[in-house]
């Protein structure tokens, strides 16, 4: 078998190097001629035989993480292909950039910041139903495993309301972790046991509030308005490992009773 003509670091410095083109041909137009004529094939293949998970880049940024603080954030990106019809990994997205759906490669990633001094990728998924039977929710709890397992206890983890389903925060009360995420309007809470409404018909104080979120437990509302615009947003932040849990499990017998004649009669758990 010949010897593969570039690596993994011949493409890194390209990455590095390159403006505003990233393909193989260019890769491979670019690369030292002292090292030889190298074809965009050459770089092709290196990419097909590169492991398509994201234990090498943990290897790179482990020695530069503080795993016992700092944040954890998780977000998703996507980058265009609208004239893509038949390219692999490209299917149907929505973008935050475009306020619509777009056709193009959506990447899931989890980075650890420490106070927005140092913001390092540590693991991340390629988003590929058709292969994997995986959706953004199985990806988004799957990185979470694998950061608790490599021994991060982080002091929050953030992330959008497209993943703040109830087996998601679930998964990161398991891990004893604080999270904060936006909510949907309509998201269910209750004052008082018995009372659900949605979040957005609550006159929440710029202090924020306690309130039952259905299916869960207490958390912490606050609610936000845009700079520039009138419409507001309702944010979540759980907080029940700072002095909080004491009361938070005092108030929570009433929830999981029965509602009172008249009332609605959902039980309501933690």
């Amino acid at each position: 078998m010949n010897r593969a003509k570039c690596d993994e670091q011949d493409y890194i410095h390209f990455l590095v190097a390159a403006q505003n083109v990233f393909s193989s041909v260019e890769a491979a137009a670019t690369h030292p001629a002292r090292e030889g004529v190298v074809a965009h094939d050459a770089y092709t293949r290196l990419l097909q035989r590169l492991p398509p998970d994201s234990n090498g880049l943990w290897v790179e940024v482990e020695g530069c993480v503080a795993r016992e603080r700092g944040m954890l954030i998780i977000d998703d990106s996507t980058l265009d292909k609208p004239y893509a019809s038949k390219m692999a990994l490209v299917s149907n997205h929505w973008s935050g950039k475009h306020h619509r759906v777009v056709r193009g490669i959506n990447l899931i990633s989890l980075v650890w910041t420490d106070d927005g001094q140092s913001s390092l990728p540590c693991d991340y998924r390629i988003y590929n139903k058709v292969n994997d039977g995986l959706d953004k929710n199985d990806h988004f709890r799957e990185m979470l495993e694998v950061a608790h397992a490599r021994g991060f206890t982080p002091s929050l983890v953030a992330f959008d309301g497209w993943y703040s389903s109830l087996d998601n925060l679930k998964r990161i009360r398991e891990y004893g972790w604080e999270w904060l995420t936006r909510l949907k309007s309509n998201r269910k809470v209750s004052q008082m046991a018995g009372q659900t409404q949605s979040v957005s018909d609550i006159d929440i104080p710029p202090s924020g509030c306690v309130l039952h979120l259905t299916g869960y437990g207490f958390v912490k509302v606050f609610r936000t308005v845009h700079r520039g615009s009138p419409q507001t947003q309702a944010f979540v932040g759980w907080f029940d490992t700072h002095g909080n849990a004491e009361r938070l499990r005092d108030l929570q017998p009433a929830y999981d009773r029965p509602a009172t004649p008249g009332g609605s009669a959902e039980c309501l758990g933690n």
